[in-house]
This record gives C-alpha cells, sequence and structure tokens, in this order.
C-alpha cells in the first residue's frame, strides 16, 4: 500500500476553535509543523467557502490568540507560536489605512482655524479704538505691589536704630555687647594666613597689598602673586578692601582720647557707642573676590565693582548690568531705612514677638549682619532666637502688601 510521504513525517494533529466577528465557528484540524500563513489560508477557504480569488483577502486578514491576545506571525509554526489542543483563534479582518484628506477637506480645516484664531495685537487695537478708557488703576496697583527682599533693608536699617536704643536701657547693655564683639573676634574670615603674608612680603610686596589679595584669592599664595603682579600699576591697588584694617590705618585712624565724661551714664553711652562701632565693622559687606576680580578685569574700577556687587547682593549678572545701566539704587540708598510713620513699621513695632526680639542682643547682629550681607538670611531665618521675629516681620509684610 501506497503512502504519501508528507503523511509519514507529519506532526502531531491539533483540533483549534476558530471564530469570526459575525460569529462563525468552527474547529480546523492543523498539524504543528504548518505555518500560521497556511493556517490563516486554511480559515480563509472555509469561511468564503471556495477558493481565495482576491490575492487581498489573504494580507487583509490576521489570527489572533484569544487567551493571550496576541497577534500570530505569519513565518512561524504552529509549535513555535506554542498552539495547544482546543485553543480559541479569532480571524479577524484588519483596519484599512487612513485615506488621506482631500484637497477639499485640508482648504476647509485650514478657514475653521483661520476663523477661530485669537487676533493680534494690531487688531485688537483697531476694534477698540473708539471705546472709553476704564479701570485705569488697576495698573497702578500691581505696579505698586513691592518686593520684599527690596523692602527689607529698609526695614532693617530703621529696626537696628530702635533696637540700640532699647538695648542701651537695659543696665547689662554693656557686658552683653562685649560678649556679642567677643564672638565677632572668633570669626576666621577676617584673619590672614601668616604663613602666605610672610612668603609674598618676602617676594617684596608690601603687607597692606600682601593682606588684600590674599583675602582676595582664598588665602591662595600663586593666585595672590599673580593677582599683585597684575596690578602693580593699578592706582586703586592700596585701597583697602571694606572690613580690611592694616596696623598702620588702624594706628591712624585711632580716635583721639575723649575727655572725661561728665557721669557714668555718659561713659555706659560712649562704651555702648564704641562698641556698635566695632560691631557694625566687622559686619560691613565683603565683596566675592572672584566676582570682584571677573568684573575688574572688563575695565571696571575696584570701588564702582564693590558698590555694584554691594548693590546687587554679591551677583556678578546683577553687578554688570547694574555698572552698564543707570547703576540705581546708588549706594547711598541702601542707608535709608523705611518712614517710621508708615502704617508697616508701626504694625511691626507693635508685634509681640518683634518687642521681645528687639531686646536680644543676637537679634541685632542678626540685623547688622543680613544688612550688608543678605545671602545669610537664611542662617538668621533658622536660628530659634532671631527666626520667629524674621518670620513675623515678613508676614506683616505680606499682609499689608495685599491689601
Amino acid at each position: 500500500m501506497f503512502v504519501q510521504e508528507e503523511k509519514i513525517f507529519a506532526g502531531k494533529v491539533l483540533k483549534v476553535h476558530v471564530c469570526t466577528m459575525e460569529g462563525t465557528e468552527w474547529l480546523e484540524e492543523v498539524t504543528e509543523d504548518t505555518t500560521i500563513e497556511k493556517l490563516k489560508e486554511k480559515c480563509l477557504k472555509h469561511y468564503v467557502h471556495g477558493s481565495l480569488e482576491d490575492p487581498k483577502t489573504l494580507t487583509h486578514h490576521k489570527l489572533i490568540h484569544a487567551a493571550t491576545e496576541r497577534i500570530l506571525t505569519e513565518s512561524k509554526t504552529v509549535a513555535e507560536e506554542n498552539l495547544k489542543d482546543k485553543d480559541c483563534l479569532l480571524l479577524i479582518k484588519k483596519r484599512p489605512p487612513q485615506a488621506p484628506p482631500k484637497m477639499a477637506d485640508i482648504s476647509s480645516e485650514e478657514k475653521k482655524k483661520q476663523e477661530n484664531k485669537a487676533p493680534d495685537k494690531d487688531a485688537i487695537l483697531k476694534a477698540t479704538a473708539n471705546l472709553s478708557t476704564c479701570n485705569t488703576e488697576r495698573a497702578v496697583t500691581q505696579h505698586n505691589i513691592k518686593d520684599f527682599q527690596t523692602e527689607l533693608r529698609k526695614i532693617l536699617v530703621s529696626l537696628i536704630e530702635v533696637a540700640q536704643k532699647l538695648l542701651a536701657l537695659n543696665p547689662d547693655a554693656v557686658e552683653l555687647f562685649k560678649k556679642a564683639n567677643a564672638m565677632l573676634d572668633e570669626d576666621e574670615e577676617d584673619r590672614v594666613d601668616e604663613t602666605a603674608l610672610q612668603q609674598l612680603t618676602e617676594m617684596g610686596f608690601p603687607e597692606s597689598r600682601a593682606v588684600k589679595a590674599l583675602r582676595l584669592n582664598h588665602m591662595s599664595v600663586t593666585q595672590a602673586m599673580e593677582w599683585l603682579i597684575e596690578h602693580v600699576d593699578d592706582p586703586m591697588v592700596d585701597t583697602p578692601l571694606p572690613g580690611q584694617d592694616t596696623p598702620g590705618v588702624a594706628a591712624a585712624a585711632a580716635p583721639a582720647p575723649a575727655p572725661a565724661p561728665a557721669s557714668l551714664e555718659e561713659a555706659k553711652q560712649d562704651e555702648l557707642t564704641e562698641i556698635f562701632k566695632r560691631i557694625r565693622r566687622k559686619r560691613e559687606f565683603r565683596p566675592d573676590s572672584q566676582a570682584v576680580i571677573a568684573l575688574m578685569e572688563m575695565g571696571f574700577d575696584e570701588k564702582e565693582v564693590i558698590d555694584a556687587l554691594r548693590v546687587n547682593n554679591n551677583q556678578q549678572d546683577a553687578a554688570c548690568e547694574w555698572l552698564l545701566g543707570d547703576r540705581k539704587p546708588t549706594p547711598e540708598d541702601l542707608d535709608k531705612g523705611i518712614d517710621t510713620s508708615s502704617p508697616l513699621f508701626q504694625a511691626i513695632l507693635e508685634n509681640p514677638v518683634v518687642q521681645l526680639g528687639l531686646t536680644n542682643p543676637k537679634t541685632l547682629l542678626a540685623f547688622e549682619d543680613m544688612l550688608e550681607n543678605p545671602l545669610n538670611s537664611t542662617q538668621w531665618m533658622n536660628d530659634p532666637e532671631t527666626g520667629p521675629v524674621m518670620l513675623q516681620i515678613s508676614r506683616i509684610f505680606q499682609t499689608l502688601n495685599r491689601t
């Protein structure tokens, strides 16, 4: 008896359940080595009841494994797609690709877009040319909303004067401020590396210039030496930095002995005044050394560079814009306080937390520091003694600014 070769070597026969979107169902027998493409062709022949006259029919359909919801790959076999006996397959017609829009449709869409387009500035001005002006105060109201950081400096200037007067009434004021002054003496930033200074003076540089160069270059001997060489002909090279006092200058600036005070109270006031001066001198503005060098290399004088950095809180880019612009506000404007009769200042002084804080020497030190070094504000805002005072000032300002 003759048996076909493919029957001998055929794989295992599976019966799969095939369904269509129209609800037609049947069982299809297929061997494991049959490709999915052949299986799809058999299903379509059963579905259309005959031969596939249109070749597109085969490419426009696909088989989906119902349990896993995956499309079967036509080049793979039944075994490779891991089909099992009695698995359910869906015979689905593919969606035809979307037809490209006609030119008439495109024109109508563009016309709709043009109709719905917002008017431009010229069209608005033309349409509103004959309307009467109203609500002109709205823009002024927005313009008058003040920035807290801009006003804070004025507030601090005035509060420092109040704090000094209040603290002077404290019988222990002199001792308190002596301790505060001693704390400031521990600040390492004011000290100069003696070894580095000796190296520069041994090279022949004057001590005052060497000190300035070291402070501008973070105590780096190499960078300080380069700076000294570059600025050897600079007429401003011997101008001391804010807070920099050389022994000769300090001796020359030492006040003459004051006449004996008429009373103990006057002696106390004189001592407090001197302490206040020393505290303020130690809290003077310290320009960023790298910003100073960068701006001076652009051709600006050292004094105006330091003024620019002071006005702009050590921000180099803002300082550069200030130097190139109208230079407003001026450094003198920074020393002006707020109007003491204004509702804002009166509300601040009436706050109990602020009143209590103004009797604390640490609050005065914080105000002095923030006045010349605004970037230190975060440190004082997080301080348990000065933080509540700053928070109340901010809240009062924001409340009155909105109203």
